[in-house]
């Protein structure tokens, strides 16, 4: 399965919010300047985020936009849904060797769980060290 841009700055919007949260709305336009990304793309994104309620929009000088529920009950499979569609890395063939379509149904599977697994909680409490440090070797 490959994700598009649709997916990868709709994370990118989904994140600043959930760092953001409990504070004032966010506008697109701050996010945009931030990571360096279209402000007129992103308002293409933020619409299927608010229809879905991931969001909800606050008019006026001090608007924005805000996340609907908590960090930790919105998942990586929320957004990708919301944004990407159903997650399947391939379309099954009818076909298609038994053995081929149980092997795209078990990488969707893991894909699904990591998706679902991983809530924005997760995602803004990740730190590099992280990473450094599961690829650190000792002698």
């Amino acid at each position: 399965m490959k994700i598009s841009t649709k997916g990868r700055y709709g994370l990118t919007i989904m994140i600043a919010l959930a760092k953001n949260y409990g504070d004032q709305p966010l506008p697109l336009k701050q996010i945009a300047n931030e990571y360096n990304l279209s402000e007129h793309y992103l308002e293409q994104l933020i619409a299927p985020l608010r229809n879905s309620g991931l969001v909800k929009s606050v008019r006026g000088a001090k608007g924005g936009y805000l996340l609907t529920r908590e960090p930790k009950q919105i998942t990586a499979a929320d957004i990708i849904r919301t944004l990407e569609g159903p997650i399947r890395p391939v379309e099954e063939m009818d076909d298609d060797e038994p053995s081929k379509r149980e092997l795209w149904k078990r990488i969707r599977d893991a894909v699904k769980d990591v998706l679902e697994q991983t809530t924005l909680q997760d995602l803004i409490e990740y730190n590099d060290m992280n990473y450094q440090e599961e690829n650190m070797f000792y002698i």
